[in-house]
Parts: C-alpha cells; sequence; structure tokens
C-alpha cells in the first residue's frame, strides 16, 4: 500500500489520566489535560506533548499530587485506513512531580517535588470525525522521578491514558496521510 508523502500538521488537546505510584504500595488517579502538535510526512512524524494532571487531598492532608510533562519525539502511523489510524511513539524530555510524602518514620511532609528527565513509549488509535477532525485514544507508559518513602529520588512508572480531539490544518487533512482506493 502506498501513502502519500504530503506534510501534515495536527494539533490537539484532550483529557489525561495518569495512574502514578502511591505510598504503603496504593496507586494515586490523577486527572487533567494533555495537549500535542505533530508535524508529519506520510506516516512519519515529530511530536511535542505537554501534560497536566493533578489529584486532590493526598494523604488527607489536603495538599494535592501534580505531573507537568514535556515531552518530544517520532511518531509512526503503522495502520492507515480511511476512518482511523493507529500509531506509537517514542517521547523524551523532562517532567516536575510535585504532592505530598509518608515517610518511613511515618511522617507525612507536605510539599515536596522534583523536576527530571522523562520519557513515555505508547500508542492509540485516532477515529476521524470530519476531513480535517479526529478523536484519539492513547496509552502510554510514562517514566518519571519522585521521593520514595526513604527519601531518595527514584523512578517510578505511571500508566497514562489520554482522549483528545485533533485537528489537522490544511485541507484535504485526510486525503493527505490516507491512502488512495484500498
Amino acid at each position: 500500500m502506498a501513502t502519500a508523502k504530503s506534510k501534515t500538521i495536527e494539533m490537539g488537546l484532550g483529557y489525561s489520566y495518569v495512574s502514578q505510584p502511591g505510598n504503603q504500595s496504593k496507586r494515586l488517579g490523577l486527572q487533567g489535560a494533555d495537549a500535542s502538535f505533530t508535524i508529519g510526512f506520510s506516516r512519519l512524524g515529530i511530536t511535542a506533548d505537554v501534560g497536566y494532571a493533578r489529584a486532590s487531598n493526598v494523604l488527607d492532608t489536603g495538599r494535592h499530587s501534580t505531573v507537568l510533562s514535556y515531552l518530544a519525539g517520532p511518531v509512526f502511523h503503522h495502520t492507515v485506513h480511511r476512518s482511523f489510524d493507529s500509531y506509537v511513539h517514542v517521547l523524551v524530555g523532562g517532567a516536575k512531580v510535585s504532592g505530598p510524602l509518608l515517610t518511613n518514620g511515618g511522617t507525612i511532609l507536605l510539599g515536596g517535588w522534583t523536576t527530571g528527565y522523562a520519557w513515555a513509549v505508547g500508542g492509540g488509535v485516532e477515529y476521524w470525525a470530519t476531513d480535517s477532525m479526529a478523536i484519539r485514544t492513547g496509552a502510554d507508559y510514562l517514566r518519571t522521578s519522585f521521593y520514595d518513602s526513604s527519601l531518595r529520588v527514584r523512578g517510578q512508572g505511571n500508566l497514562r491514558t489520554t482522549a483528545a480531539v485533533l485537528y489537522y490544518f490544511g485541507k484535504p487533512s485526510r486525503g493527505q496521510r490516507r491512502l488512495a482506493p484500498h
């Protein structure tokens, strides 16, 4: 199957859910927004992604936990059809993670934060609603860093899911990345 060779520009805005390791072997669910910008050529592109997710009243402290990620990297659309695409991406960049901490001694510290290297690997599907708009759902393994209960900064594995509305600039946007007749 041959694909078109034209350039596409897309912008997406949507909802993000991050399942983050919490204290005492429990996971913490953070919710927020995700924005992306991609420049693509046929099936391959470069994307920039900014996500912010937050959970309120963590450890019954009245304080919140947040993850702010800023990532970029290649995206590959491996399945391209008239009404949907599937994609995989590898993103690298940074993240700021903050929130209350429960120490080994049982003390709760109200305001820890770290800023450091982050990366994500994942994929998803895009369903075309119109020639220039699509709905994307995806899931990533998001690697960030935060303090453990002994107050050491450690890597943490997060699961991030997203749902976004995409807008493709230029006309006809869908036809630029689509196959000719199947």
